[in-house]
């Protein structure tokens, strides 16, 4: 039987975030900058990661304490050998309502059509800019943008929802705003647009290199007839747009100039099966995977997962100021580590 569970500031549990792996096959300078992220970069070893057996056992216990909303991470998830079976097997918890993924989308031709027949049937692709070289110079693998969209195209043939996630850089990609709303807007895709974040603690990230969403919606009021859509539930991330006369709508997404920390409803869970109440959680996170491994009964796991919600009392983008980044810079955790 589902329960309602609160954290201290009143904020019920709806989604849960899983990274399958801290690996990646792109070396984006927000994420995983290739001066850190090196060939020799030693990621976690196998018998670190939690288990697909694992995983479902975790997913069921929060499946019970109100979990509806699962999302599948990185790193790269598609790098995690036969995905498919961890979704076939997510899919058929009772309480779990949506099963997504957040993606590169490099491998899609490869694995989307045993992970859709799986049950997996919304994807978010990360693509950052539609035209190639600049692409390839933010994801340092050069891999361009033309072939990242045939596989979202081959996405939509096989009957995937999908949604493109943009991190917009000042002076990186802020140009990319407007052509890539233009080839998106009619072809049945969302495209959100992501102020540049600090998470992590090698992004280089400082407030002069955010776009904010009020600087994007000018831009975009002055070349599109838009008008605003109202949230759908509690808790969602985007500010919706319509385009006027259209079907197809944009988002933004604002963690630092208009943060929604108020109505977070996402536990997340690390690689190796830490606990985080948020994206720039600070610390070693509570480990969940050492209570799988102990021989600690569902009972035991489920007292321990509903203790570290209700004292869940993270805010950290109501509270962003130049001087906390700055504080807490070298202890937050990185984004292929607990996924975006």
């Amino acid at each position: 039987m589902t329960q309602q569970i609160l954290d201290k500031l009143g904020r019920p549990i709806r989604d849960l975030r899983i990274s399958v792996t801290d690996r990646c096959n792109f070396r984006c300078d927000y994420c995983m900058p290739k001066e850190i992220f090196g060939d020799d970069f030693v990621f976690l070893p196998k018998d670190e990661l939690l288990t697909f057996e694992e995983i479902v056992r975790i997913t069921q216990v929060y499946a019970k304490l109100g979990v509806k909303k699962i999302r599948i991470t990185g790193g790269e998830p598609l790098l995690r050998r036969d995905l498919h079976r961890l979704i076939a097997q997510i899919n058929q918890i009772e309480g779990v309502e949506d099963i997504g993924l957040t993606t590169n989308g490099l491998l899609l031709k490869k694995h989307g059509q045993k992970l859709y027949d799986a049950g997996l049937k919304r994807i978010n692709v990360s693509l950052d800019a539609i035209d190639d070289y600049t692409f390839q110079s933010i994801n340092n693998r050069n891999i361009k943008a033309s072939t990242v969209l045939e596989q979202i195209d081959y996405a939509l043939a096989i009957g995937f929802q999908v949604k493109v996630n943009v991190v917009v850089q000042k002076g990186v990609n802020d140009d990319q705003i407007l052509p890539m709303l233009e080839y998106f807007k009619d072809k049945d895709i969302t495209i959100r647009f992501i102020e540049f974040m600090d998470v992590g603690n090698d992004n280089g990230w400082d407030f002069t290199k955010v776009v904010t969403k009020d600087e994007m919606l000018t831009l975009i009021e002055e070349h599109f007839d838009i008008e605003k859509v109202p949230p759908k539930y509690y808790g969602e991330v985007a500010k919706y747009y319509r385009y006027v006369g259209a079907r197809s709508k944009f988002g933004l997404i604002t963690s630092v100039s208009d943060s929604f920390c108020q109505t977070c409803t996402r536990a997340r869970l690390s690689s190796d099966g830490k606990f985080y109440g948020c994206l720039f959680s600070t610390g070693d996170g509570f480990d969940v995977r050492q209570l799988l491994r102990s021989g600690a009964s569902d009972e035991e796991i489920e007292a321990e997962l509903k203790a570290l919600w209700h004292i869940r009392e993270d805010r950290y983008s109501d509270e962003r100021t130049a001087q906390t980044v700055a504080n807490r810079r070298k202890k937050k955790i990185n984004m292929n580590y607990i996924g975006g």
